[in-house]
């Protein structure tokens, strides 16, 4: 019997190279889903190829479903082009120290006996557990719908004009279809990100700035720029270069006070910064989620913007609950309308009727204020207490701030943030190294308290005992 002869491997044919290139630069994502392809002329000319060899690979991947032709208009990548990257792919690897994600596991899982000043929310006995309770008991007592049915798509109606009343509080001017709300803040700024940044887009962020903006932003494959923040706001030389430089699509910040320093946007700074923008194709997304902490309120961009590129987000989770989680977008008609649709989408339907009509009924009784009014007089007397403890460790706060539950803090020469907090686990007590603020990886001498988590003696003593430790 003669043997059959195995004909040699061919090297691929052009066109499986020309469809090669094109799956190479979807998976890469330099093509994402709506993105016209080159044309065939000019791909043919960039991969030294014949123009029917460009038509043939156009065609076959269009089979697969890969790209679609539209007449008239090319071929465009489609949603089967869209390829989910893990979030450790997104940049190169931080030590774990260092990685935005540490502060937020730790504190997030630590057990019930741990400290927490480095965590970012307020100890239970602090929240208003009676009004709380009472709004559930009054949901619990209506209509059936609200614990079983999904919830409207831009929110329960007596939130949304709450939220469309307090904001007219604060001289924004907005109709009643310029607020939608979302299951938390996080969610609302992931929102934002969903329908206005592609793989590549640049973000202005401040340095130091809140660490989860980092990871969100790593999570849409968008490339975070910092810009030092001063006591007055970002550094508006370094912001104009940035604005030159990138071309950025987003800034996004803290306004009223800031996290993790405390600061407050001056006026004008905040004139010119909105200067800057206007002259920019880029929008502002202003999260001020600590509106509730502040004693008066401050400038915002959102108030002298007047919703049109500015892009306001808020939550209650602070001052409320952060387990009944409920926030909210305010922007200008057609965004909302987007955003709708989008959260539709995601998760057919707005938020939890039962989250946001017992937030409703806390923010809507009398002692809500007076609860806050408590807060803030409870923070002024916490911050000046733990400002003067940690500074007989030789620990001082950058400022004192105007409102708020945070210190950002400057360490003793020499010493760095991250040992420290790396220190401080194994005993019990969870804190915030500067680094875990810093896109630029620039504050290892600086560290964020939480003072509201600082009412005992242990994370001083820790303190204490792990900087004799390093010296």
């Amino acid at each position: 019997m003669n043997e059959r002869v195995q004909p040699p491997e061919l090297p691929a044919s052009r066109t499986a190279q020309v469809m090669a290139d094109i799956r190479g630069r979807i998976g890469a994502g330099q093509l994402v889903p709506n993105d016209r392809l080159p044309s065939i002329r000019a791909l043919a000319v960039e991969l030294s190829v014949s123009p029917s060899t460009v038509v043939e690979a156009y065609d076959r991947l269009s089979a697969e479903g890969l790209i679609r032709p539209r007449p008239g208009s090319g071929f465009f990548v489609t949603e089967a082009g869209r390829t989910p990257a893990p979030l450790v792919r997104l940049e190169p690897p931080r030590a774990m120290e260092v990685d935005p994600f540490w502060v937020a596991r730790q504190a997030l899982d630590a057990d019930p006996g741990t400290s927490k000043p480095g965590c970012g929310w307020l100890p239970p006995d602090w929240m208003p557990i009676a009004l709380l309770h009472a709004g559930m008991r009054n949901v619990l007592r209506q209509a059936t719908s609200l614990t079983t049915d999904y919830g409207p798509s831009r929110g329960g109606a007596a939130l949304r004009r709450f939220v469309e009343t307090r904001l007219r509080q604060q001289s924004i001017t907005l109709s009643e279809d310029q607020v939608l709300l979302a299951g938390s803040a996080t969610q609302a700024l992931d929102l934002v990100c969903r329908l206005l940044l592609r793989p590549g887009d640049r973000v202005i962020v401040d340095d130091p700035c809140y660490f989860n903006f980092q990871t969100l932003l790593r999570a849409h494959q968008a490339v975070a720029i910092p810009v030092p923040y001063t006591e007055s706001g970002p550094d508006i030389a370094a912001f104009e270069a940035a604005v030159a430089r990138e071309a950025p699509r987003l800034y996004l910040t803290n306004s009223g006070l800031h996290n993790p320093t405390g600061a407050t946007l001056s006026p004008q700074v905040a004139f010119q910064l909105l200067g800057i923008v206007a002259r920019s194709d880029m929008l502002v997304v202003e999260d001020d989620i600590f509106a509730d902490f502040e004693p008066e309120p401050a400038i915002t961009l959102a108030t002298l913007d007047g919703l049109s590129r500015v892009i306001r987000i808020g939550s209650f989770s602070k001052t409320i609950s952060a387990s009944l989680r409920t926030g909210f977008i305010a922007t200008d008609p057609e965004r909302i309308r987007l955003l709708t649709a989008l959260q539709v989408a995601i998760q057919f339907g707005g938020p939890s009727q039962v989250a946001t009509e017992a937030i409703h009924g806390v923010l809507s009784s009398g002692g809500y204020r007076k609860h806050l009014e408590q807060l803030h007089r409870r923070l002024d007397t916490e911050r000046r207490a733990v400002a003067t403890r940690l500074g007989e460790l030789g620990i001082a706060p950058v400022l004192v701030p105007r409102g708020g539950p945070y210190l950002w803090c400057r360490m003793p020469d020499g010493v760095s943030s991250t040992a420290l907090a790396q220190a401080a686990l194994p005993q019990g007590v969870v804190l915030a190294p500067g680094n875990v603020f810093s896109p630029s990886l620039s504050a290892d001498g600086f560290m964020r308290f939480n003072v509201a988590h600082m009412g005992d003696a242990r994370p001083f003593r820790v303190l204490e005992r792990a900087l004799k430790a390093m010296g």
